[in-house]
């Protein structure tokens, strides 16, 4: 088996395998999971809380420096080495037994995104990247799939922060150019099956850190060109876009402001 080219992008491999095995037993037991709601349609289980403080701790022994952040328990970047989780993306996919949801691992220098790592736990995938060195599937080497381009396939990411009628117009934008839309209810598994090929790109005009943290640097790793924007500074009202480059032409008219990183 190849080495992963970093002992930081090993660890962090081994601590969201972990992490992704926590949430499928959580998974497989979920009916008596205790529940809360953060507000409309947005959940958090026991089983998020479990899995973040897995990671936290994992961290904490391996990189005891290093600044966290977490959808669950908080935190905000630091100037150095920035661990950002999402241990379950996707938690109403999850709570209603659905396979899309995921557990996200990313490491930002400041607000530079350099690592990452998704597991999408009942599919049995996992890709880790780090810039410059490509992404890595079970240890080996992995290529984006680029067949059949011309079907022409994108998950765009909702939000309840996104005006309905603004919404279903950059749907409508999307589908007028004739673009196939998936919507996945979950960014990590938009993101990962853009980087393995199965769809052209995800776009999402409101999202936060932690759910696109560990899905930039695989994205762009594998080829895509990805775009992200902080709006005022503030890690919970972002803007996702990784894609290929016809599928971001085509993007630009509907989204003026999506700039290139």
């Amino acid at each position: 088996m190849t080495a992963l080219p970093s002992h930081r992008l090993a660890i962090a491999g081994h601590i969201v395998a972990e992490a992704a095995e926590l949430a499928l037993w959580h998974f497989s037991r979920r009916a008596e999971l205790r529940l809360d709601s953060k507000r409309s349609q947005d959940f958090v289980s026991e089983a998020d809380m479990a899995v973040e403080r897995l990671i936290r701790d994992r961290l904490q022994q391996h990189f005891p420096d290093d600044n966290v952040v977490g959808e669950e328990l908080g935190g905000e970047l630091g100037p150095g080495a920035n661990w950002v989780i999402d241990p379950i993306d996707g938690t109403a996919n999850f709570l209603r037994g659905s396979p899309l949801w995921g557990v996200s691992l990313g490491l930002l220098e400041g607000q530079k995104p350099v690592l990452g790592v998704v597991a999408l736990p009942v599919l049995t995938e996992l890709l880790a990247a780090e810039t410059g060195q490509g992404v890595f599937s079970k240890g080996q080497p992995f290529v984006r799939d680029s067949r059949f381009d011309e079907v022409k396939m994108v998950s765009l990411g909702d939000s309840a922060d996104d005006r309905l009628q603004d919404a279903a117009a950059f749907y409508q934008g999307l589908r007028g150019a004739e673009w196939s839309v998936e919507c996945y209810r979950c960014t990590t598994v938009g993101m990962l099956f853009a980087a393995k090929g199965l769809i052209d790109g995800h776009l999402q005009r409101r999202t936060t850190l932690w759910d696109i943290a560990g899905g930039l640097v695989i994205c762009a790793e594998a080829g895509l060109e990805v775009t992200h924007a902080f709006r005022d500074g503030d890690i919970r009202h972002m803007s996702v876009a990784a894609g290929t480059a016809s599928l971001l032409d085509a993007v630009r008219p509907l989204w003026p402001n999506l700039q290139p990183c």
